[in-house]
């Protein structure tokens, strides 16, 4: 039987009878699309009423995996196909691979999505061979993997929504892809099929070998590396996604914005979905989607309260800076954290400055648009960090730093990480021309005071029992207000 890429879903079906339906596939790979090629499986099998009736879905973490097995192998009440479906499966995960099922967890419970938060925790449970009562010892913690303190935010909460709905790790099959392998070469009852839906799998399990010779695999997986061909890879799926909903909508996007999207969403396909669909609302009878709107629109649908308050912050927007501090520290944010945070935005404003003013910057105005930016000035930003690399190398080899013109034409010694640098990431160009923008809000001579400001702020935070909120209040006035700096 084949092994299909996503792309070849709807090809496969097309045409294809009922009766012609493997027995069993196994869906894998990025979630939103395994879970788009299972609802084009589902559809070709079943229709109207037969896909309540006749679709039987399992979350894993759930469900042992006898009962699956035996539900796959009864006969449907009703006439036609049944789908078994075994959904989010963890059937190929290893005891090492517990780290990426705590990530699944955070991923979920910040996302504010309990139920799927519950069935991985339910997963690494069970894969730990950790009990919910024990879960709350040193040992159980231990042996699940969740001794960072950054865990201890999740825990509660999750396992309050497990008792809540009732939901337990089942008693552990001896060998569930053991079970599942043997009902698969055993073959099911004419008409009933097994689907498989899993973001890992290891083709090299014998598993996987069963499957793929009673049935069918969809591959929905897509690269996550920084190559060339990763690169294309993503923003082929990434575009696939973005036309069909613009086509739904019957709207259509300028290249800025589009290019924007992709650089602010990176390769997170549900989020980028999301932000695609809020554009679609914004522009509401518009048929175009501008840059404007994609700036407007996904700044404020970014969830992180430390993101709102730098931009605040950056943008000299005093109320807006004051309520979400209020905010992070009524959330018992320490003080400390957000003096932080509000530093790093100015020290990089700074470094935009010290762009600005270099040999570099070249045609860098302003009011440039984004894709103006990007052919114009992203060459001179790339030329400025290579002079910095070669500065810094100097200056730790206790050589004499080069002239600009000599940097210029030397090629990059050794990866250097440095907070100094305006694009950490050339590839990602779209947040480097946003701090640019952002720092012709201030002079020179005011980010260097606010500077000092934060300075004085953080030692008065550590030396004296003066309010916190207070203290932060009085820096963000003074570094957002339309001061002078103090003389001297």
């Amino acid at each position: 039987m084949p092994e299909l890429p996503y792309s070849d879903v709807d090809q496969y079906l097309k045409g294809r009878r009922a009766e012609a339906i493997a027995p069993v596939y196994l869906i894998f790979g990025e979630e939103l699309l395994y879970k788009s090629a299972l609802d084009r499986l589902l559809a070709a099998l079943l229709s109207g009423s037969k896909k309540s009736l006749n679709y039987d879905p399992f979350d894993e973490g759930e469900t042992r995996m006898g009962q699956v097995v035996e539900r796959v192998n009864t006969f449907s009440l009703l006439s036609g196909p049944k789908v078994v479906a075994l959904l989010d499966s963890k059937i190929f995960f290893a005891q090492q691979d517990n780290a990426r099922l705590v990530e699944k967890i955070r991923e979920a419970f910040e996302k504010k999505e309990m139920k799927k938060a519950a069935t991985c925790f339910l997963s690494l449970l069970r894969s730990s061979r950790v009990s919910l009562d024990e879960i709350g010892t040193a040992d159980g913690l231990k042996r699940a993997g969740l001794e960072q303190e950054s865990d201890r935010g999740w825990i509660e909460p999750v396992l309050a929504h497990c008792a809540e709905k009732g939901l337990a790790p089942p008693a552990e099959d001896e060998d569930a892809a053991g079970i599942l392998e043997k009902a698969i070469a055993k073959g099911f009852p004419k008409g009933n099929h097994l689907v498989i839906t899993a973001d890992l799998v290891d083709k090299r399990r014998s598993l996987y070998k069963a499957i793929l010779n009673a049935g069918v695999v969809i591959d929905c997986s897509v690269p996550k590396g920084d190559r060339r061909d990763d690169k294309i890879a993503q923003e082929a799926v990434l575009n696939e996604k973005l036309t069909a909903i613009l086509c739904a909508s019957g709207k259509r996007m300028e290249k800025e914005a589009r290019l924007a999207l992709l650089e602010m969403t990176g390769f997170d396909l549900r989020t980028f979905c999301q932000n695609v669909e809020k554009l679609v609302d914004y522009v509401g009878n518009r048929a175009a989607i501008t840059l404007e709107d994609a700036e407007k629109v996904l700044y404020r649908s970014r969830k992180d309260p430390i993101y709102e308050l730098t931009h605040a912050v950056a943008e000299r927007d005093v109320p807006r800076a004051l309520s979400v501090m209020a905010s992070l520290l009524s959330e018992n944010m320490h003080p400390l954290q957000i003096l932080s945070a509000i530093t790093n935005q100015i020290r990089k404003l700074i470094i935009a400055k010290g762009f600005i003013e270099s040999p570099h910057a070249g045609r860098w105005e302003p009011n440039l648009t984004y894709l103006q930016f990007r052919q114009a000035v992203m060459p001179g930003i790339r030329a400025y960090d290579d002079a910095l690399r070669d500065r810094i190398n100097a200056w730790e080899n206790g050589e004499q730093p080069l002239e600009e013109e000599e940097s210029a034409g030397r090629k990059k010694k050794g990866k250097i990480s440095s907070d100094l640098l305006m694009a950490k990431n050339p590839q990602n160009a779209y947040p480097v021309f946003q701090t640019l923008v952002k720092s012709e809000a201030y002079s020179k001579s005011q980010l260097i005071e606010a500077l000092a400001c934060l300075s004085r702020a953080d030692i008065t935070l550590k030396t004296t029992g003066q309010n916190p909120r207070l203290v932060l209040e009085s820096a963000i006035f003074r570094i957002c207000g339309r001061f002078t700096p103090d003389a001297g």
